[in-house]
């Protein structure tokens, strides 16, 4: 009788140990993914604000290959939900790579690039280090950040003193001048599934256009 109990207070303290277990795996991998939640978030944010920091447009193109500004390879094209820009902000991540400091970079949210993620919005980031082309055509996409709900843009006149929705230098009266500022509102999920917004801005270095040497 004695061994009988003696078993079964050993198998009951087993399965206490055992949920104990469980529950600190459990948690462990929750903690672990709003970290990486956060620390994604955080990069998102901060590559955004530096690579909207660095945006330019520039005069100095052959306008027999480029006849307007349509068609000219800077460009700052801003919508409420969409980002894209010519931008200083390039880093070489090969030695001796064929490339300059200048790209351009587009942000939206869409489908997931990965075919794995299927039903899942992210924050896309598309690059092209080539401004030979077209400003929507060409470079690559991957995703900045995952589980995205949507993303706005706003855009700082400072002559009018106040936000607006979007911004084309593409139109003549705007060709040679950049916002003052740029608002990124990003809105995610939290832990919870309760939506969530954060908040960023971005100063733009080179508000006005480069001029064409003479």
């Amino acid at each position: 009788m004695e061994v009988v109990i003696a078993v079964g207070i050993t198998a009951f303290i087993g399965v206490i140990l055992g949920v104990s277990f469980n529950t600190t795996i459990k948690n462990k991998e929750i903690i672990e993914g709003q970290a990486e939640h956060y620390r994604m978030l955080r990069a998102a944010m901060n590559r955004m604000t530096r690579e909207i920091g660095a945006a330019y447009v520039s005069d100095r193109y052959d306008p027999k290959r480029y006849r307007d500004q349509y068609d000219r390879p800077t460009n700052f094209i801003g919508t409420r939900e969409k980002l894209i820009f010519s931008t200083l902000a390039h880093q070489r991540l090969y030695a001796d790579a064929k490339e300059s400091d200048q790209m351009v970079v587009e942000y939206s949210v869409k489908s997931a690039p990965d075919p794995k993620a299927k039903g899942r919005n992210d924050l896309v980031r598309r690059e092209n280090v080539l401004l030979e082309e077209r400003m929507e055509r060409g470079g690559v996409e991957d995703s900045l950040f995952e589980g995205a709900k949507k993303i706005e843009f706003q855009y700082w006149n400072s002559e009018r003193k106040q936000w607006e929705d979007e911004w084309d230098t593409r139109r003549t009266e705007r060709k040679s001048i950049l916002p003052t500022r740029v608002k990124i509102t990003l809105f995610s999920t939290d832990e919870n599934g309760k939506e969530v917004k954060y908040t960023t801005q971005a100063r733009i270095m080179l508000n006005t256009e480069l001029p064409r040497y003479q």
